[in-house]
């Protein structure tokens, strides 16, 4: 049942009982009753999990502590009540000793501004041998909000109420209630247009002025209704159009005075939920949707003939007759005659001609009935598009353009020959190992446009304030000449300083060595720009920064804001605001929460910056652990695009009071159990470092159990400790634990975090990353890691995951992608460049993992200015790196890959305490291993590769080395 259902029957069921005894509800009102309970509390501070709620809900064990003082609690009682008492109370148990709290009693009328005081400050003895740790402040006085200030604890760092009572009388006022909510026809169809009708109701002891009531199918308001004053005691009957519905059930519900403008009793029983759904049934005659679309190859090269299957269903209750269905890709469109299809009934069309592809990649767009023969039930459901990847790397919709390739005035910084990392050096950390450095006024670096745009995204260096913490500063952006708007450049989340390669061993407090260097600044344009236009970046007198340094930019043509779907609610309905600089995590809590119960269809979260400050999860009625650790379940979350909607904190994490999830996984982002889909939106964190160095750690994007049915899509995440960390331990709350099984991760933005950007762990199987893009992320980029935190390890093994399609840059620590055990895993057609320090792919076993089996498979990826240094300068990693530190990595496959411009070797084979055996390169060319070999067998290296078609070049140490002592043996050329 509704909590607002409950409530109406409390109601009743307390009117059913004061007139057993021979009493009205109006007479009743002259008994003095504790007015505090169950309603709405607040505080000025809290300390942990001691939480204003805990003050009114009942339980005396539980309770708010303030941190520090002065301290308010504050108990909002709807209405005015004239007040006799308030009863403060702590739990009686002897553990709580004695002690005083310093207290004074305020109180605001429902009419006034402010408050006043009801009880000057005093000092109140709680002792549980003596009063039971319960004291009674007499008060005199009319308000509608009590407060108490506390200026001191005897016992406590803070004020502590462990229950509140607020004795009093309610005084006249108006009370509105639904008492009914019902629709007609009783049973519409999805042509039949429907008629919601409520009965408003004013139960209260005084008059009620003019207001309105919203009317809500699937949690989403579908009209509003005026309602006229009603005297005590009266009833009115108000009724809207709520239009045509699609097929399935709805909760019906209206809400009197949804804007809180009439004063009453009780605001918390202002609107009703009907007991049964509204059951819209579907309409006579057929209807074709499109289920899928298959494309042949799924990853083509450019120049392939792509053929394609489109599947389709009749959801109708009479056959479909012949037809068109309708392929459009890449400003190609192919028909292909389709024959009935019986109600009920799938069918898979082949579809007609190819496709050749063309570079980057292109939308498919299906649809059925093309032609429009058909007279269908639903017009609307006809058509679904996709994407497809034409050859490697990700098809991002903006393009990038490097500063060394640009027209400028400036320093040219380019690498060293060894790309030497972590001591300050810029270049190293720059795309291409290049970018241009402004070191005065007028210098610029200017970018010519190959596509429309509309929106910039700047990879750049600013230098950090003198005492660590960063600084913003502005640079001019202008457009064929023409000035157009100062750019906002930060250094808040950039600049680590140490020589420790430790994960957790960097600060931020200002020292010789530097790295993490770069960051990014984004903004959309209020006007989009043709091809050809020429977008600067100049240093002009008022950017103010020491220095200036560009890597690259992305420019993009943004879509407009999708608007909101049908079967949405807007987070706007549970009191979210935009722009603000408000906190709205309890208005996206409160709707995910609605979602998940089934009250509402869907979440919307509409363009605008919405501020976050809680991870979004479901609270754990048991109360299991120190954490709350149980995501959501049974959710669709979806924004007007990753440029409009867009989540963001500024507290850190490890600092947000109230927070109720584990420290390393933050207070921002989405934790996620199963079945959840979350699509076009951004989630900005505030993360500065990883762990450490004053809990500055900046938390997970998304993180949780992901089970099954989950699917993300088109979601930027930055400045998060980790974008996406799916699994949990076994041991974390056992009877919840499954593992990521069918996960679809595709057209992600991942972008400057201190650790990974997805890591598939805990048993992690048949999921994807497909079509996504990364950059400077702080660890693995990609991973699988088969951990032996799992129920089973015998079964519980990560495997048949892949990812596809993927563009990879700037990895400041770690690879760009990383299997760590498992089988069955694929890392096919991705782009990884520039790598700090370590592989771009690499398969180890360290980290402990549950052993490789099986095949993996690395294949038709390409890598650029891979490999490097770590671990005090002392080990030298290729771009491909084999690491069997403890375990064995059999079945390994390489093949159609090229490994380009390599720091150091371009495959490597590294020194462990397991074997390679049996290793396949297959059509695999390797050119300008700047500092090492081609192909290198470590001296501790045992096994053996196969080459077949293997071409090396320009390799600076030889093609193919085996180091002395080395029982790896390497055949074919």
């Amino acid at each position: 049942m509704h909590w607002k259902q409950l409530r109406r029957l409390s109601t009743a069921l307390l009117a059913i009982g004061l007139i057993s005894a021979g009493l009205t509800p109006a007479t009743a009102l002259a008994a003095p009753v504790d007015l505090a309970r169950g309603k709405a509390i607040e505080a000025s501070s809290v300390t942990q999990n001691y939480v204003a709620a805990n003050a009114n809900d009942g339980n005396i064990g539980s309770y708010w502590e303030s941190a520090g003082y002065p301290a308010t609690l504050t108990v909002k009682l709807g209405s005015n009540a004239d007040l006799e008492s308030v009863v403060v109370k702590l739990n009686p148990d002897p553990i709580w000793g004695p002690r005083t709290q310093s207290i004074q009693v305020l109180g605001r009328e429902q009419a006034a501004g402010g408050f006043s005081s009801l009880r000057e400050r005093a000092d109140y003895q709680f002792s549980p041998a003596g009063n039971q740790n319960s004291i009674t402040i007499p008060v005199t006085g009319r308000a509608a909000d009590l407060r108490l200030q506390f200026f001191g604890n005897t016992g406590a760092p803070g004020g502590q109420v462990g229950e509140i009572q607020v004795i009093g009388t309610p005084v006249p006022n108006p009370d509105l209630t639904v008492s009914t909510v019902s629709w007609s026809p009783a049973s519409p169809s999805e042509t039949d247009p429907i008629t919601l009708t409520a009965q408003v109701r004013n139960i209260g002891s005084a008059p009620a002025g003019a207001t309105t009531v919203n009317f809500s199918l699937g949690g989403a308001v579908v009209g509003s209704a005026p309602v006229g004053a009603l005297a005590a005691g009266g009833t009115a009957s108000v009724s809207v159009n709520a239009g045509t519905r699609a097929v399935g059930s709805y909760q019906v519900s209206a809400l009197v005075d949804p804007a809180n403008t009439i004063v009453e009793q009780n605001d918390a029983n202002n609107g009703l939920t009907a007991p049964n759904q509204l059951a819209v049934g579907q309409a006579p005659g057929p209807d074709l949707e499109v289920l899928g679309v298959t494309s042949n190859p799924t990853s083509p090269a450019v120049g392939a003939q792509v053929s394609f299957a489109v599947q389709l269903r009749n959801r109708g209750t009479s056959a479909a007759g012949n037809t068109v269905t309708r392929l459009a890709v890449g400003g190609t469109t192919l028909n292909t005659p389709t024959g009935p299809i019986a109600a009920g009934a799938e069918a898979t069309v082949a579809v007609s001609g190819t496709w050749t592809a063309s570079s980057g990649g292109a939308t498919i767009t299906a649809t059925a009935d093309a032609t429009g023969v058909l007279t269908e039930t639903n017009e609307n459901n006809n058509s679904l598009a996709r994407a497809i990847v034409v050859g490697r790397g990700a098809a991002v919709p903006y393009v990038e353009y490097e500063a060394e390739a640009a027209r400028y005035q400036g320093q040219l910084l380019t690498a060293d020959p060894l790309r030497t990392f972590g001591h300050t050096n810029f270049a190293t950390e720059s795309s291409g190992r290049q970018s241009v450095r402004l070191n005065s006024t007028g210098q610029f670096v200017e970018f010519t446009s190959a596509k429309a745009a509309n929106s910039i995204v700047v990879r750049n260096s600013i230098p950090d304030a003198p005492g660590g913490g960063g600084i913003e500063a502005t640079i001019s952006l202008y457009v064929n000449d023409s000035f157009v708007r100062k750019l906002t450049l930060s250094s808040r989340h950039s600049w680590l300083y140490g020589n420790s390669d430790g994960p957790e061993s960097l600060t931020n407090n200002p020292q010789a060595d530097a790295r993490r260097l770069f960051d990014e600044s984004h903004a959309l344009l209020a006007n989009s720009y043709p091809p050809g236009t020429r977008f600067k970046l100049q240093r002009d007198a008022g950017d103010s920064a020491q220095f200036y340094i560009i890597d690259l930019i992305d420019l993009e043509q943004v879509a407009p804001a999708a608007s909101q779907p049908a079967g949405c609610t807007s987070i706007t309905n549970y009191g979210a605001v935009p722009n603000d600089g408000n906190d709205d995590t309890d208005a996206i809590q409160r709707a995910v929460t609605d979602d998940q119960n089934g009250v509402i269809g869907c979440v919307w979260i509409p363009a605008g910056q919405w501020r976050q400050e809680k991870k979004i999860l479901t609270d754990d009625p048991h109360n299991r652990g120190q954490y709350n650790q149980v995501g959501i379940s049974n959710v669709t979350i979806r924004g007007a695009g990753m440029w409009h909607s867009q989540l963001y904190t500024l507290t850190q994490p490890h600092l947000a009071t109230g927070g109720l999830n584990h420290p390393h996984e933050g207070n921002f982002g989405f934790d996620i159990d199963k079945n959840t889909q979350i699509s076009d939106i951004a989630i900005f964190g505030s993360g500065r470092i990883r762990g450490g160095d004053g809990n500055a750690e900046g938390g997970v994007g998304l993180n949780g159990r992901f089970g099954t049915g989950t699917k993300i899509s088109n979601v930027w995440i930055e400045h998060a400790n980790v974008g996406v960390w799916v699994g949990r331990d076994f041991d974390n709350i056992p009877e919840l634990w499954g593992p990521g099984d069918g996960l679809e991760f595709s057209g992600m933005r991942i972008r400057n975090t201190y650790a990974d950007g997805i890591n598939f762990t805990n048993g992690t199987r048949n999921s994807t990353v497909f079509n996504s893009s990364f950059r400077t992320t702080g660890d693995d980029a990609l991973a699988v890691w088969a951990n032996k935190y799992v129920k089973n390890q015998a079964v519980d093994i990560a495997h048949d995951n892949k990812f596809l399609n993927n563009t990879i840059q700037l990895p400041w620590r770690a690879n760009g992608i990383a299997v760590y055990g498992g089988y069955g895993n694929r890392i096919e057609n991705n782009l990884v460049y520039d790598t700090m320090n370590y592989p771009g792919i690499m398969l180890a076993t360290d980290h402990d993992p549950l052993p490789f089996s099986g095949q993996t498979l690395i294949a038709n990826n390409a890598l650029h200015r891979c490999g490097g240094v770590f671990w005090g300068e002392a080990q030298e990693f290729g771009a491909i790196t084999l690491f069997p530190q403890n375990l064995p990595i059999p079945g390994v496959v390489i093949r159609d890959t090229e490994v380009l411009d390599s720091t150091y070797d371009g495959i490597q084979f590294k020194t462990g305490g397991g074997e390679m055996p049996n290793v396949a390169i297959t059509n695999v060319r390797i050119d300008k291993s700047n500092n090492g070999a081609g192909i290198l067998a470590m001296g501790g290296a045992r096994g053996s590769a196969t080459l077949t078609g293997v071409t090396i070049t320009n390799s600076a140490k030889g093609n193919i080395v085996r180091e002395p002592g080395s029982s790896f043996v390497i055949n074919g050329g």
